[in-house]
């Protein structure tokens, strides 16, 4: 297939206008600052173009179809008036890199951080962020995932309503502040993933229907309709989706893309749009001299999105997994609405540690079908878990977090148990310090009609978790916009810093500990008596055993070594410098040990 890039092309002294629209007789570009408006001559495929001269930076532009409606570009770059006002020129090659030295950081060496950026800091843009980055280091995460950027209806949003893939949100700071971002965070030896959406466009200015066959017919998703990868003239969608990625990684040095629902994107001709988005990543690495990742969100538990093609995969490089999320969150909650009805179980907790997903072929009562397939052949660090994520705090009627759904003891455990694991690990902002805030659901749709059907099928969403959703809060109010963000003031808060300190001592284990770091299934071996687990790792002769209280009593368990081993305790929640109530475990573990281990609580122990 032959890729037509669609963007503006700026150059010395002129500008390439190309855009799809095969549904339209004619095409007219409008400069509105400049009261023209000129015809473009058509190509194959139906794509449609232009060269004109004198074009600067800043100028704005539509296109006129069948010289009826003017529409901003399907493909700009930036929309600095919203969604339905006019397109705007920029030359993002203009902007200066400084980071050649920069290779990039491996899944497996990968300590992520989910970040929303209108929330994450009192400003609500990508400068907010950079003023964060030294933070960021302190903590020790070495990976950011930015929510979707992709310009979309108002300034408050998740993200997941955007309309024009190839521009950044104007709210934001637009494209040019995202690239300061990410040179700032390369610089600090931070990578940056990128929140994409392929597998719908949102409700608001959503003009491309108007120039092409970009949605399907044949399916459907919870979110709109579906994006065309296998009807007629979805060659030249998927061209659009695969130069918007490769736009992401090339232009704005994107380290990898983070890509959404994938299960709700529709291919079934003999070569998936994954396994061609995949190759094409390939090909730019190689150009670019750094590697590229594609991370896929599925609730399938299907491996096939991340093994190679000569497996009959798709060759994605990672993906997301729920499973260690629902058996934690229920574990430590007792909630048995919704989806967590297929869990709650301690041994469930214990196959998400040892094989990731719970479901891998079992019957599943909340989807009336069995569903799933084996990671047996996949090592650790093509799996990203969590114990929170946007969806899993968003979703919820209240917006709550799992520490004020629990307690401060159990969300030290938690975090403990998250980053023994041989997988990926990833925060959600502000946990690592005990953020207590919600993070709700927000829009600011322009049309308030839009506003009060989300506001609507929201309610509709909670009812299979929640009896009353009275107190569901309205997405398009101020109040669940205001109410997500950050509160910070970790230095004042004795609890907050005692929390930040607990998992900056945990991402420094998980760095620097032989075991740890390397991301292996196989010499893995867990147990569990009751919420008591028992855990041991080992790599050549380097061995870590945790021990995971769950129940709100102490337990107590015997302890078999090789008799002459002797183990050091390196981790124990309970230590009051974490505030905890005080460590009852010995220093040193040796064979035949009575161990008693406090309530609520994880201690390591390293040969």
């Amino acid at each position: 297939m032959k890729y037509q890039t669609i963007f503006p092309l700026v150059q010395e002294s002129s500008c390439e206008f190309t855009t799809w629209a095969p549904k339209a007789n004619s095409v007219h570009l409008e400069l509105p600052q400049k009261g023209q408006s000129i015809e473009m001559q058509p190509l194959e495929s139906g794509y449609w173009t232009v060269n004109v001269k004198k074009i600067s930076s800043g100028t704005r532009y539509k296109y006129r179809l069948n010289n009826k409606d003017s529409f901003p570009d399907p493909a700009s770059l930036s929309q600095p008036g919203g969604v339905h006002e006019a397109s705007e020129v920029i030359n993002t090659k203009a902007f200066k890199w400084n980071d050649d030295k920069w290779k990039g950081i491996p899944p497996e060496d990968m300590i992520q951080y989910e970040l929303h950026t209108g929330t994450f800091s009192s400003e609500g843009t990508f400068k907010g962020i950079q003023k964060k980055i030294s933070y960021l280091k302190k903590l020790g995460i070495n990976t950011i995932e930015l929510l979707p950027v992709a310009q979309f209806s108002g300034k408050r949003n998740w993200g997941y309503d955007g309309v024009y893939p190839f521009a950044v949100q104007n709210s934001y700071g637009g494209a040019f502040e995202l690239m300061k971002l990410v040179d700032e965070c390369h610089q600090n030896k931070i990578a940056v993933i990128l929140d994409v959406v392929y597998n719908h466009f949102g409700p608001e200015g959503n003009y491309v229907g108007n120039f092409g066959h970009y949605f399907s017919g044949k399916y459907s998703t919870p979110w709109g309709n579906p994006v065309n990868f296998d009807g007629p003239h979805s060659d030249q969608v998927r061209n659009f989706i695969i130069q918007n990625a490769l736009m992401w990684c090339r232009d704005f040095h994107i380290d990898g893309l983070r890509l959404d629902a994938v299960h709700s994107i529709f291919d079934f001709g003999a070569r998936h749009i994954m396994q061609e988005l995949a190759e094409n990543m390939e090909d730019l690495s190689y150009k670019t001299g750094r590697k590229h990742y594609l991370i896929a969100e599925s609730h399938l538990n299907d491996v096939r999105y991340i093994n190679a093609v000569s497996a009959g995969g798709y060759g994605l490089d990672a993906q997301w997994t729920d499973d260690f999320h629902h058996a934690i969150h229920t574990l430590v909650t007792g909630e048995k609405k919704g989806y967590y009805m297929d869990f709650g179980k301690p041994q469930q907790l214990s196959k998400s540690i040892k094989d990731v997903f719970v479901f891998d072929g079992q019957y599943s009562e909340f989807r009336k079908k069995s569903y799933g397939n084996s990671t047996k052949n996949n090592p650790g660090k093509q799996f990203v878990i969590f114990n929170q994520n946007h969806d899993q705090i968003g979703n919820r009627l209240r917006g709550d977090r799992l520490i004020s759904l629990t307690d401060f003891e159990t969300a030290k455990t938690i975090a403990g148990a998250m980053f023994v694991t041989p997988n990926i690990p990833m925060l959600f902002m502000g946990e690592e310090y005990g953020e207590r805030n919600p993070f709700y659901y927000f829009v600011s749709h322009l049309d308030p009609k839009l506003n009060k059907l989300v506001s609507e099928g929201r309610k509709k969403e909670f009812k299979d978790f929640f009896a009353d959703t009275s107190a569901a809060i309205a997405p398009d109010s101020r109040t669940a916009f205001n109410d997500s963000k950050l509160s910070w003031n970790i230095e004042g808060d004795a609890e907050k810093t005692a929390m930040f300190d607990f998992y900056r001592e945990l991402i420094h284990l998980r760095k620097n500990h032989p075991v740890l770091q390397i991301p292996d299934k196989d010499n893995l071996t867990i147990t569990e008596d009751g919420k008591l687990f028992k855990m041991e790792r080992w790599h050549g002769e380097k061995r870590l055993i945790a021990f995971m209280n769950f129940e709100d009593k102490e337990k107590s368990t015997g302890v078999q070594l090789d008799s002459k081993e002797k183990l050091q305790k390196i981790v124990d929640s309970s230590a009051t410098k974490w505030k905890g109530p005080g460590e009852i475990a010995p220093a040193i573990l040796v064979d035949n040990q009575n161990l008693s281990i406090q309530k609520k609580s994880i201690i390591i122990y390293s040969k």
